[in-house]
Formats: C-alpha cells, sequence, structure tokens
C-alpha cells in the first residue's frame, strides 16, 4: 500500500517502518527458516522473487505492511536500521465486496525477541493504524494449530475463534471493532507516535530520547 510509504510508527519497544528495499536481503534470510515457513504457511522464494513482493506489497491496494524494528537498538547512530529488524505485521484486506474486514498478520522473527511483548505492542499499533487509517472494523487472524503462543496472545486481545480447519491445520479468529475495542486500543497504544518516517530517520538519537 501507497498509504504508507512515508508513516514510522513509534511505540513504548518497537518502531514500525515501511518495507523498503533495504530490508529484503535479510527478510529473504529469516525465511529459509523451515520454523518460519511453518508458521506462516509460507513456501521459500529466491532472493528475486522476495524483491518482487516487497515491491508487490509497495503497491498493491489491499497489502499494508510494516517492519518491526528494535527502538532501543534503532535509536543507535552507529546501527543500520537493517541489523534492527525483529519481525513484521501486516493487514491484508481480502474481501473486495468488504474492505471494513482485515486478515491481521503479525511475525516475530527473531527468537531472541519471542516472549518479550513485542507481538502484543505491534499487534495492538497495527489494529489501531488500520482503524483510523485504513477504516477496518473487523480483524480476522489464520493461525496454525500447533503455534499456540500466536493463538493466546490474539485471545488475550480478544479475539475470539470462529472456526479450524483440520485440512489446512489452522484456527480462525476474529474481533469487530466497536467503542469498547476501539477504546481500549487508544488506551492501550496512548504512547504511540506516528511520524514522517524519512524526517525521523535523520534525527532518531534526539526523538528516541524525548
Amino acid at each position: 500500500m501507497k498509504i504508507n510509504e512515508n508513516t514510522l510508527l513509534e511505540g513504548h519497544r518497537a518502531v514500525l517502518v515501511p518495507y523498503n528495499e533495504e530490508h529484503v536481503p535479510r527478510y529473504h534470510e529469516w525465511m529459509k527458516s523451515r520454523e518460519l515457513q511453518q508458521l506462516t504457511a509460507s513456501e521459500p522464494l529466491s532472493l528475486q522473487q522476495e524483491y518482487d513482493m516487497q515491491k508487490s506489497w509497495r503497491e498493491d491496494n489491499d497489502k499494508c505492511t510494516f517492519i518491526i524494528l528494535d527502538k532501543q537498538r534503532w535509536a543507535e547512530p552507529s546501527v543500520e536500521e537493517e541489523q534492527c529488524m525483529v519481525g513484521d505485521v501486516n493487514i491484508f484486506l481480502t474481501d473486495p465486496t468488504d474492505p471494513s474486514m482485515a486478515e491481521l498478520e503479525v511475525m516475530i522473527a527473531e527468537s531472541s525477541y519471542r516472549g518479550r511483548g513485542f507481538g502484543k505492542e505491534v499487534t495492538r499499533m497495527m489494529m489501531c493504524y488500520g482503524i483510523t487509517k485504513l477504516g477496518v472494523k473487523k480483524f480476522q487472524a489464520k493461525i496454525g494449530l500447533d503455534n499456540q503462543v500466536s493463538i493466546s496472545m490474539f485471545k488475550k486481545l480478544q479475539f475470539q475463534e470462529v472456526s479450524v480447519c483440520n485440512v489446512f491445520k489452522e484456527v480462525t479468529l476474529e474481533l469487530a471493532v466497536d467503542e469498547s475495542v476501539r477504546t481500549k486500543l487508544q488506551e492501550d497504544v496512548a504512547d504511540m507516535k506516528e511520524r514522517d518516517y524519512k524526517q525521523t530517520c535523520s534525527n532518531k538519537h534526539e526523538l528516541v530520547l524525548q
């Protein structure tokens, strides 16, 4: 999606940035992992295919993607952005007849960052962005049955299980956005800041220390 091509979302632990070409090599290395392929129901791609996919995610109107960065590392002037990458978070507008319905995916690719609250924080940040910028009124998450950590996280965020597909070995959870959901999200991400990506990268050290 073009809408977030110069958007940076700053949270407590994480920073979300647009998925750019310079992120592709590390993303490609992540997706060589059999574990991540299984967790994300993905097939391994060549590096060129990964670049093509990045371009598609940037151009297509039904996909909104952010790369997750470790905010603390990202604030260090000497550290390249690619070295701060933790995972990604996505919104897919999967129903052409209902643009207010969005499928939500989050991947914490770096195992050392799992269980530290990154997944829950960036999911809330992405949900808030989806509601306010994309007009999302219902979220859906499709998760492999053996990925109990993700299932548990989404249930803690008030998602309800609506179906189980034994053929694809996945569970579908949904959350309708009503006023109480909107209010709770705004409270949970009250410290989230939306910034100009290019401007922020040039003086990120000063901004993060504010």
